[in-house]
């Protein structure tokens, strides 16, 4: 599938659908696949009352499951090693679609289709899923979610920096600013706003999990993934499961792994990640792709947040201060500036860009 850069595009919503590491971990390009074949917007068609009414119910599901996937990721990672928990997510995700979906879309992926799956599966789901799993050892769910929001900010930046890049506008670079100066308040000076910061090391790693995740979102543009979006993240959860679960041995995770010292809650928490997180929310996901518009779709990138930063409060009492209310509002507004700016006018009137394959 081919899709058309062009002045009239909605700014960076056709980028940062590719989703974000912590929730949505298993989408590469998604969005795309509500193009239509010779690259023009697929315009959302009048429906039913009660498709209506599903398309309501699967915006929900997006917004409320993979907001909530941060706090499961949080209790998940309480008694399982953290790159473990991210490696049995996706490798179970792909062990369960991949064999259905060869034998249904009758395509036998190349093996530049498994190049590409092998590249963006480091870059999206060891580096970007597993980095905020780690991550999460330490830093508040809530807070978590704040900064993987950045990954529309590090969208912007690599696009613009890659080999043909496009210069963001003014408003664009305005919410740049905002978002970093945001995440700088975030993780500053300690007692800042009567609160402790968050923990460097963490925030580090969210951060490069972040740019991690818009390197292989790009990447995947132009990566070779098979024509059918839902075998390619089905071939993504292989490569990016092994990779993860091969890094977690030589990390010594299977030697501190003990069945019998997991919890209850956290076996839940994995179950939850795996059918909620990426079978009902990215089903959703795809579906609203196909029912709404882009921009809308895109409102889940600062629900989201909101989202985690609550569950957090009321499930697990993480605290809410001044400081995270106001890095959030500037984080968001930052994010939403982004996201809905007019995408600057390349240096030819069309260009377009291969679509590989979707939180």
């Amino acid at each position: 599938m081919l899709y058309q850069y062009g002045a009239r595009q909605p700014g960076l919503v056709h980028l940062f659908m590719e989703g974000i590491p912590g929730e949505n971990s298993l989408m590469s390009a998604p969005a795309l696949d509500s193009q239509n074949s010779v690259g023009t917007p697929r315009q959302p068609t009048h429906t039913p009352a009660a498709v209506t009414t599903l398309v309501l119910v699967a915006f929900a599901a997006v917004y409320l499951v993979w907001g909530s996937t941060y706090l499961a990721i949080r209790i998940g990672v309480e008694s399982f090693p953290p790159l473990i928990l991210a490696g049995l997510r996706h490798i179970v995700v792909g062990l369960l679609l991949y064999p259905i979906l060869r034998k249904t879309t009758g395509i036998k992926p190349t093996a530049a289709n498994w190049r590409a799956a092998v590249v963006t599966g480091a870059l999206l789901l060891f580096a970007g899923n597993g980095g905020v799993s780690w991550a999460e050892k330490t830093v508040p769910s809530g807070i978590t979610a704040l900064l993987v929001a950045t990954v529309s900010l590090w969208l912007v930046i690599v696009d613009w920096l890659r080999p043909g890049g496009v210069k963001p506008v003014p408003r664009v670079v305005v919410g740049l600013l905002m978002g970093f100066a945001g995440m700088a308040f975030l993780v500053g000076p300690a007692h800042l706003g009567g609160s402790e910061r968050v923990d460097p090391r963490g925030a580090a790693v969210l951060v490069i999990a972040s740019l991690a995740w818009a390197c292989g979102s790009l990447y995947s543009k132009h990566g070779g993934m098979p024509s059918s979006a839902m075998l390619g993240v089905a071939m993504q959860g292989l490569a990016g499961g092994v990779i993860l679960l091969l890094v977690a041995w030589f990390a010594g995770e299977f030697r501190q792994l003990q069945l019998s010292a997991i919890s209850l809650r956290s076996w839940l928490a994995l179950g939850y990640l795996i059918v909620f997180g990426s079978g009902i929310g990215f089903s959703a996901y795809l579906y609203i792709l196909q029912k709404s518009t882009a921009a809308r779709v895109a409102t889940y990138a600062f629900v989201n947040p909101v989202v985690a930063l609550f569950l957090g409060w009321l499930i697990l009492g993480e605290p809410i201060t001044l400081r995270t209310v106001v890095a959030a509002a500037v984080i968001l507004t930052a994010v939403i500036l982004v996201i809905t700016a007019p995408h600057r006018k390349p240096a030819l009137s069309v260009a377009t860009v291969q679509a590989a394959e979707e939180a």
